[in-house]
């Protein structure tokens, strides 16, 4: 199993939301995230603190079998391409397992 992480624009969920249901992953997370790469940013309030440069985005999460993590990668990127800086970066990183907690289920079977 691999865990997808994109930090996407929040003017593209919906897009990257209808291409990977299109292609069978309905299931995700959302969170709402800060931060800044190469284009920099604006100046936000943070706990009571103005803090430069951070622009707001979100992290749309997905754990994959490692089979169709390419086809989730494509899925992402093409739906939340702009061409512009700023579009977001894409992580994969391994995950030992996974838990359904209402049934007890693990490993794969916990994902579908």
């Amino acid at each position: 199993m691999k865990k997808v992480e994109a930090i996407i624009r929040p003017s593209a969920l919906r897009s990257v939301l209808d291409g990977l249901k299109k292609v069978g992953y309905p299931g995700v997370t959302v969170v709402e995230v800060s931060g800044h790469g190469k284009q920099k940013g604006v100046t936000e309030t943070y706990r009571g603190q103005s803090v430069e440069g951070l622009l707001p985005k979100l992290m749309v999460v997905a754990v994959v079998d490692n089979d169709q993590v390419q086809e989730v990668v494509d899925t992402v990127s093409e739906a939340a391409k702009t061409g512009e800086i700023g579009d977001g970066k894409i992580f994969v990183s391994p995950v030992d397992n996974a838990y359904r907690i209402r049934t007890g289920e693990k490993g794969d079977k916990a994902l579908s």
